[in-house]
């Protein structure tokens, strides 16, 4: 035991010395943010959603199309449309054996066609506005997704101070321990003490040694996955500077003004507008739709003998019939928008919920701070009286080990508030939607 606590004590040593890289909790959230795989995810995703738009923008163009094709054969409707489209059609060809078993023909043919929507009812400029209003909603989701991020970076970094204060105050317990070993032998050598004091004490020591080791191999983990969550190299020498203290007004109605332009009523918003388009889209589906379409094409037996021919028209397609169902998703699209307007309020009055309860569990966070702070001190003070009077055979060895404990239970509990003030005022933050 006493080697892998001397291996511990140089690692723990060398740490300081090897730490590169000192990191503040905005620091930490900043760099979850925009420096980690999940961040380069998200931004992909608003990249992926802009070029959807582009992609419907594309639909107001014409669509021109250029077709190079050669073709042989003896296939009867074949040789008679290529020999009239090469115009070397002959009145010999319109004989009965010409018509039924003709000579292979080779046809090399060159075509554009061109076809531009002039009417669809608003069709293509609704597709442009439901792609658009997809691209904010992937970007709100983005903005959601990287605040959960700053929130991981936040318990990462609060759980790393939090063993840090551990393993010191393991390392006072240790030292208090040792003491307290010291005290109660000298006790048994002048025969006020029983060996069963000195072994109560060498037990307590012995369980203030094993959670020093526990509190440092969990610190190890604890920076190994801080590395990670801010994207830092896992063996990344990491220094944390602590957080200053934030005395957060906590008026609620004012957060919850503050809160209007939340990621989450951003996406309700947009998700009810969202529906309305796709209930207008539905709706131009009933209408009549027109293209124009013109066409040019050069047919011959070979590219140096093509001959040309061109085509102009219009097309108008009138939806006069489809089973009911164009009629059936108009009805959907209109439920879907009484669900998005729902869910519109649902999600305010969440959020609203979320802020209040968010303010109730800071106030509490800080009365516990301030209750510990106070708990620690008369726990000190009282393991100091209690030594003071096991040395003057007023208390036993049991009060001495009673009144140590209790003081790295008090110190806990402090270092436990103040890390959850922390976490307290961050998702505070996330309630609010400002991070």
């Amino acid at each position: 035991m006493k080697v892998a606590l001397l291996a511990l004590a140089v690692i723990a040593g060398a740490a300081p010395a090897l730490a590169q890289t000192p990191l503040t909790l905005e620091e930490a959230m900043a760099r979850a943010q925009d420096a980690t795989p999940d961040a380069k995810v998200l931004t992909a995703l608003v990249a992926e959603a802009d070029a959807r738009v582009r992609q419907a923008k594309a639909a107001f163009l014409p669509r021109v199309d250029l077709t190079e094709t050669v073709q042989r054969g003896n296939q009867p409707v074949f040789v008679f449309g290529s020999s009239l489209a090469q115009r070397r059609f002959t009145e010999a060809q319109f004989a009965v054996a010409s018509l039924n078993d003709p000579d292979p023909i080779t046809n090399t043919r060159t075509a554009f066609a061109m076809a531009q929507p002039v009417f669809d009812a608003g069709a293509t400029r609704l597709g442009v506005r439901t792609a658009v209003l997809g691209r904010d909603v992937v970007a709100a989701m983005r903005t959601e997704a990287r605040q959960d991020l700053a929130v991981r970076a936040a318990r990462a970094f609060v759980g790393v101070l939090q063993l840090e204060a551990a393993v010191r105050a393991a390392d006072a317990a240790l030292e208090a321990a040792e003491s307290d070993r010291q005290r109660a032998r000298a006790r048994r050598e002048v025969g006020v003490a029983t060996d069963a004091d000195v072994l109560a004490v060498d037990v307590h020591l012995a369980d203030m040694q094993q959670r020093r080791i526990a509190a440092v191999g969990d610190l190890a983990v604890a920076r190994i996955q801080l590395a990670d969550v801010v994207g830092l190299p896992l063996n990344a020498a990491i220094t944390l500077a602590p957080p200053v203290p934030r005395t957060t007004p906590l008026d609620g109605d004012a957060l919850v003004r503050a809160s209007a332009e939340h990621p989450q009523r951003r996406q309700a918003a947009l998700q009810q507008q969202l529906a309305d388009t796709t209930r207008r889209s539905a709706r131009a589906a009933l209408w009549p739709s027109l293209t124009v379409q013109a066409g040019w094409e050069s047919n011959g037996p070979t590219f140096g003998e093509q001959r040309a021919s061109w085509v102009l028209g219009a097309e108008v397609r009138v939806n006069v019939f489809k089973g009911l169902a164009d009629r059936a998703r108009l009805a959907e699209a209109g439920h879907a928008e009484a669900r998005a307007d729902a869910e519109r309020e649902r999600t305010g009055r969440r959020l609203d919920v979320e802020i209040h309860a968010a303010i109730a569990q800071l106030q509490a966070a800080r009365a516990r701070e301030d209750a510990g702070r106070t708990a620690l001190a008369q726990a000190r003070e009282a393991q100091r009286i209690v030594r003071d009077r096991y040395d003057s055979g007023l208390a036993t060895v049991t009060d001495v080990l009673r009144a140590a404990e209790a003081a790295l239970n008090a110190e806990s509990r402090t270092t436990a508030a103040q890390m959850d003030v922390i976490l307290r005022t961050v998702a505070l933050d996330r309630a609010v939607g400002r991070l």
